[in-house]
């Protein structure tokens, strides 16, 4: 009887297996290099690493070879399969956060609250101050908004945790802010939490929670604020995929719809994009509806300073300084200021004091979402203008 040589055998297994390998990654590898290079993820909604240039100097210091991994990572063949099949292998395994999303119940993702780090809240509550203490003769105001994590704790998952938003909101409500009013919207935003009132796959409030946070304001802010009756509410686009489907990665969610209020009795508004020298006639670009990031139909995403001129004849002029939560309340605003400058500033240089003072601004709104207060670095910049 003839003996089988197992070891013979086991050999011809791992050559044939290794030179599969080989042949396999040579595949992965030809197929890269005949590829054409991209340069923006539609689904992660960022730029790409492109090839990085070689030298000795970027040799030596290790940025060749660090960009030239991420060239790999970012370039490799059908990435989004990849990082879809990733996902879908978590969320098997029961995983229920990815890059500091959360997958919620009802389709919802919801980011992560991260806590300030230590001192940073004083620092930007000194900044507040001194803006405050060198403009006496301005009204302000300021709104810090919940974000999904704090208003739909229902929808986290059973073992993840809202944060203390509201916390640290508190904390700065009674840090003596002097004339600054604060604006509470997260009684009004609980209130109709059933509501579509945060998209279930960005960071940000639907132009539903925009507007109850506008009806808010109005109060505090002396102005008689638009009913929901008021509005032509039209849904300009269904398939909107937004910032935390692109950071988390979890796949296979029904996407989010974006809507616009239209008022019925409809004014004139002119958009000047300052920086940029551009203006228009509309607060909403339309075309933006077809590229991944839809939330910049609200003026073409962020910039450093928008100025907005109504048919208003009351001759209020309002400043904001925001971040993109407010570019969809902006618009609510435009029936009761005859101008509106609007200041990202991540984006801005300038003087805030003195442009409130050659503006003759007479109302100021500082109103973020509670994350970017505390994350934002810029926000300490309004006390450059006082210094």
């Amino acid at each position: 009887m003839e003996v089988i040589d197992l070891k013979k055998y086991d050999q011809v297994y791992y050559r044939v297996l290794a030179i599969l390998l080989l042949m396999f990654t040579g595949a992965v590898l030809l197929i890269n290099f005949l590829t054409p290079s991209k340069e923006f993820s539609e689904s992660e909604n960022r730029m790409l690493q492109k090839l990085p240039k070689f030298s000795l100097e970027t040799l030596v210091s290790g940025k060749f070879t660090s960009e030239f991994e991420s060239y790999i990572s970012d370039q490799f063949m059908e990435r989004d399969f990849w990082i879809g099949l990733k996902s879908d292998a978590d969320q098997g395994m029961g995983k229920k956060e990815s890059n500091g999303v959360y997958i919620g119940k009802d389709g919802y993702l919801i980011q992560k609250f991260p806590p300030p780090e230590k001192g940073d809240l004083e620092d930007k509550v000194k900044a507040v101050q001194a803006f405050d203490k060198a403009s006496p003769g301005l009204r302000k105001y300021m709104m810090l908004v919940p974000t999904a994590a704090a208003v739909l704790e229902d929808k986290l998952p059973p073992y993840a945790s809202g944060g203390d938003e509201m916390v640290y909101w508190e904390k700065i409500k009674d840090s003596h802010l002097g004339d600054i009013r604060c604006i509470d919207v997260s009684p009004a935003l609980e209130a109709n939490k059933e509501q579509p009132i945060y998209y279930k796959t960005d960071h940000h409030w639907t132009t539903k929670g925009a507007f109850l946070a506008y009806r808010e304001l109005g109060a505090p802010m002396s102005f008689t604020p638009k009913n929901e009756d008021d509005f032509n509410i039209r849904q300009v686009t269904s398939q909107f995929y937004g910032s935390l489907y692109s950071k988390s990665g979890f796949r296979h969610i029904q996407p989010d719809s974006i809507e616009l209020y239209y008022p019925k009795t409809p004014g004139t508004i002119s958009v000047d994009y300052v920086d940029e020298q551009q203006s228009a006639d509309s607060m909403y670009v339309m075309e933006n509806l077809a590229k991944k990031d839809k939330y910049t139909v609200f003026f073409n995403g962020n910039h450093g300073l928008i100025r907005i001129t109504t048919d208003n004849t009351e001759g209020r002029r309002l400043l904001i300084v925001k971040d993109s939560y407010a570019n969809s309340l902006i618009p609510f605003l435009t029936s009761h200021f005859s101008e509106i400058d609007v200041i990202d500033l991540r984006y801005y240089d300038g003087d805030i004091l003195k442009l409130t003072e050659e503006r003759q601004i007479h109302d100021m709104l500082i109103l973020y979402n509670i994350t970017t207060f505390f994350e934002d670095p810029s926000i300490k910049s309004l006390a450059d203008s006082v210094e």
